[in-house]
């Protein structure tokens, strides 16, 4: 299992970076606002605000930001400021050897960042934590953060505190399954497959999601990764959430029929990814699937476990 990062506690320092698209900064300090109502010291990258057309700047500046918050030691998780596009181009220009010295910690993000917590798991050995980021609409929008969001956030972030199960609305395949959560963004999965990044199931627990991708290419990426032998051994699936994907039943009905004949636990609807609520889960921490609650159960550090 991977290497579990010390959760945060109230005064602890954060830093927000921006590796992949460009950020609103109106967004960004609303959403630092937020992080700050957690009881948390946030310091921004000096970066983070720059523009390279589709880029929060070049490949160079966003590296150096990012490294420097990892490397770091008075930081005690690097928050990624939205998604986008532009993760993948940091994978082969970091110094890892410099961010494995400095030891675990925690990384947030979701999205474009599906690229970072699959490096880092395989790169690090750390577990990740996949949910929103301040930056984007559920903790930067004018109204105030999501308060579901914000509220489960703050469960799987902070020391003494429990994410509560994250419940699905159906069930695609029944069974139970236990292992640690892998995945994320289908879109990030299939960019990376054939890369020594690339995915690989294993015994996890796998995380799927998208937005704005229709059910012919939801169908394409799960065959390439099928037939890329990406999704071999994995214990179950939970599927999250398919924002503007189309019609929601064709989409169940390719998910249905590409993820079926794997004969393992499936989940669906889970709150995870682009729609509002959006739960955070941990990434390469042991979880559990269970079809009669139909619910995903992360057990980071829970003495307790999933019914």
């Amino acid at each position: 299992m991977a290497e579990l990062p010390r959760r945060l506690r109230p005064g602890d320092t954060v830093a927000v970076v921006a590796p992949s698209g460009p950020v609103d900064p109106a967004r960004l300090e609303r959403g630092e606002d937020v992080l700050k109502g957690l009881g948390l010291d946030v310091i921004v990258g000096s970066r983070v605000l720059g523009r390279e057309g589709f880029l929060a700047g070049p490949d160079s500046a966003r590296v150096v930001d990012l490294q420097a918050a990892w490397c770091d030691p008075a930081v005690s998780a690097v928050i990624c400021a939205r998604g986008g596009y532009g993760a993948t181009r940091l994978l082969e220009p970091l110094d890892w050897d410099a961010m494995r010295a400095a030891g675990p910690k925690i990384l947030l993000g979701s999205s474009d960042i599906t690229a970072l917590h699959l490096a880092f798991a395989k790169e690090m050995g750390v577990a990740t934590l996949f949910g929103p980021m301040p930056a984007c609409a559920l903790l930067g929008d004018p109204e105030g953060p999501e308060p579901e969001t914000l509220g489960h956030l703050r469960g799987a972030l902070f020391e003494g505190e429990r994410a509560a199960p994250v419940h699905g609305d159906r069930v695609l395949l029944p069974g139970r399954a236990e292992g640690p959560l892998g995945g994320g963004n289908l879109s990030l999965l299939a960019a990376l497959c054939g890369t020594p990044y690339g995915f690989r199931a294993d015994g996890h627990i796998v995380l799927l999601e998208d937005v704005g991708e229709q059910p012919y290419r939801i169908d394409r990426m799960l065959t390439q990764l099928l037939q890329a032998g990406s999704l071999d051994g994995a214990a179950g699936f939970a599927l999250g959430s398919w924002v503007g994907c189309g019609d929601p039943g064709e989409v169940l009905d390719v998910l249905t029929d590409r993820l079926a004949p794997l004969a393992v636990p499936i989940i669906a609807g889970l709150p995870i990814g682009h729609g509002s609520p959006q739960f955070s889960v941990w990434m390469e921490a042991d979880g559990v699937i269970d079809t009669q609650s139909c619910s995903l159960t992360g057990l980071f550090r829970d003495p307790e476990r999933a019914p």
